[in-house]
């Protein structure tokens, strides 16, 4: 199990284009649905899924700034797209466009977290975002303290995002192909 033993196997695993992977959480990012889409590619059955938090299949590799925006934007009770990079069971990777939103009850009440998962674009992957998610990472690992690393991380996208006048959804949506 890639969790337990640090394997990563550095094989990368992919999905159709025309496959979904869905996941919803609890307030406190705890699975609460998982697609089968979501269990075969991130290689865990159900039971091992509901309940855990979802950071089950966060990859090392992937920069804690992007998550750091990623529920700042959530906070702010804002939709978001992110890319990211997740690690299955068995230590193999697999990059998704992420479009999480709010998950509301009847009373219009935040209750959780709903996650839609698709193909990333190949070239907007290889040739921005991977580049910049290394710059993160080298920002982040460069400070003896993990929350320093990554709120110098999270300055240096916002100092980037100030330069081009955009936002984080903003820029994303630049990347699309349809964009």
């Amino acid at each position: 199990m890639a969790k337990d033993n640090g394997y990563i196997s550095g094989i990368e695993r992919f999905f159709a284009d025309d496959e979904i992977i869905v996941s919803k959480t609890d307030m406190t990012g705890r699975i609460t649905y998982a697609n089968q889409i979501f269990q075969q590619v991130a290689g865990y059955q159900e039971s091992e899924l509901l309940g855990q938090p979802h950071s089950i299949v966060r990859h090392p590799e992937m920069p804690r700034s992007i998550f750091k925006m990623l529920w700042d934007t959530l906070a702010a009770q804002q939709e978001i797209f992110a890319y990211v990079v997740n690690l299955s069971k068995n230590g193999d990777h697999y990059w998704v466009l992420a479009h999480v939103t709010l998950s509301r009850n009847t009373a219009g009440e935040v209750t959780g977290y709903h996650s839609s998962r698709r193909v990333p674009d190949r070239t907007i992957l290889e040739q921005v975002i991977q580049p910049l998610y290394q710059d993160l990472l080298t920002i982040e690992r460069k400070h003896d303290n993990r929350k320093s690393g990554m709120m110098a991380a999270v300055e240096t996208v916002q100092a980037f995002l100030k330069e081009k006048g955009m936002q984080y959804d903003e820029f994303i949506h630049t990347l699309t192909p349809s964009g």
